[in-house]
């Protein structure tokens, strides 16, 4: 039996409150997930950790929160958002407060597989929700609300967070954003309790397995070149704080300072990707040359970023780490269009649940490996230029290993 995905099956909730609501739960997500790393230089004194358990530390949270995506992307298909969504907000805000009472290396490391469980939901829900709602000419700009949550996230947390943390220590801001973080459950509920009811029942034609999705090259390659933009994400949101402290002599005011600037020009890079890609859709550029362009274009100039951060004096550098950061708001919704787009709303949750697992090892790699690199080179050059090579080897995966950004035709659906 074949099934074509074209059009999106139109959900009920209009879209600009469903990306608002999502957008909400991306930059709380963040928050909460960055709060270790802005933490990172008074942790690492106050634990007496070497550069190699912080990145342990800082991995952690991919140990849970990789493999639970495909479990997460079939329950989002079969079942639909509104629930898991919810669930998934609790257990991460009940994680972030109670890393505020933390007292050892061993409690740290729990929690931070506990809040990687509760966060894998946004990505699969979030990609089925919108894959259900968006036509080809709004997709990227509503994948840029939830990737303007996404950096404005690190934004508040390095900023805000990093400014109470030089007053009043680390413990406090888990506590706090952990708690606050429960305010978001309540709106979604009373927001999606007739508008997604759609989405929780299962549809007319069976979603394909995942044995069917598995076959597809295009889910590989849209995997790797994932995988390459998420090492040099992770990189940065995992290291940043760390490396303006003590490589670049920063105070941690000045690192809160800088930091915060970085991420919000990263949220200005999605929002302009999303409205300029979106635009040159609706002016008749096709879909697959427009996602190859953005996608390959902006992993390279990262690449290139990274490279002048480890070769650069640090006027080079610093402007080198904020060039990138925007790069990365650019980058960032149209990987999900792409992936929106490729799988149609049947299948979406699920391939994004594998899409972003194997992307979301780079969250495993890049915070030890890089730990590993300064423990024994005493510098950030050699993380820089290996961040630099795996996004732009990424670049190549989105140009060559997919042929064409186009709708799967599924074969057989069950």
């Amino acid at each position: 039996m074949s099934a074509t995905v074209n059009a999106p099956a139109r959900a009920t909730l209009p879209i600009v409150r469903l990306a608002a609501l999502l957008a909400l739960a991306m930059f709380i997500n963040y928050v909460d997930r960055g709060n270790l790393a802005t933490a990172a230089p008074l942790l690492k004194g106050e634990f007496h950790l070497t550069a190699t358990q912080m990145g342990v530390l800082l991995s952690a949270f991919f140990w849970t929160y990789a493999p639970s995506q495909p479990v997460v992307g079939w329950i989002a298909d079969r079942y639909g958002v509104r629930w898991p969504m919810a669930a998934g907000v609790a257990l991460w805000a009940l994680a972030t407060a109670l890393t505020g009472f933390a007292g050892t290396f061993a409690g740290l490391l729990a929690l931070r597989l506990l809040l990687g469980l509760g966060e894998s939901v946004v990505y699969p829900c979030s990609s089925k929700a919108l894959a259900h709602s968006t036509a080809t000419t709004e997709r990227c700009r509503a994948n840029a609300a939830t990737t303007v949550g996404q950096s404005l996230g690190p934004a508040f947390g390095t900023f805000v967070g990093g400014m109470v943390m030089a007053q009043a220590g680390w413990r406090i801001v888990f506590i706090l954003f952990g708690l606050a973080s429960l305010l978001w459950i309540w709106p979604w509920l009373v927001a999606t309790r007739l508008e997604l009811q759609s989405h929780a029942n299962p549809p007319p034609t069976p979603d394909p397995r995942y044995r069917v999705i598995l076959a597809q090259r295009a889910l590989w390659g849209a995997s790797l070149g994932q995988f390459a933009f998420a090492y040099g994400l992770y990189f940065v949101l995992s290291w940043l704080p760390l490396y303006l402290v003590k490589e670049q002599g920063l105070s941690i005011t000045a690192m809160a300072q800088l930091g915060g600037v970085i991420y919000v020009l990263q949220a200005v890079g999605a929002a302009l990707g999303g409205f300029i890609v979106d635009r040159r859709i609706a002016a008749g550029s096709t879909v697959n040359l427009t996602y190859k362009a953005a996608l390959g274009g902006g992993m390279v100039g990262i690449a290139l970023c990274f490279v002048a951060c480890a070769t650069g004096g640090p006027v080079v550098a610093t402007a080198s780490i904020v060039v990138a950061g925007m790069l990365q708001g650019v980058v960032g919704p149209v990987i999900f269009a792409v992936a929106q787009t490729l799988a149609g709303p049947t299948a979406s949750g699920k391939w994004v649940g594998v899409q972003n697992a194997l992307a979301n090892i780079a969250g495993i790699a890049a915070p030890v490996v890089t730990g590993v690199i300064v423990d024994r080179t005493g510098h950030f050059a050699g993380a820089f230029v290996l961040a630099g090579t795996i996004v732009a080897l990424g670049a190549l995966a989105w140009t060559v290993v997919i042929r064409r950004v186009e709708p799967t035709r599924w074969t057989r659906a069950v």
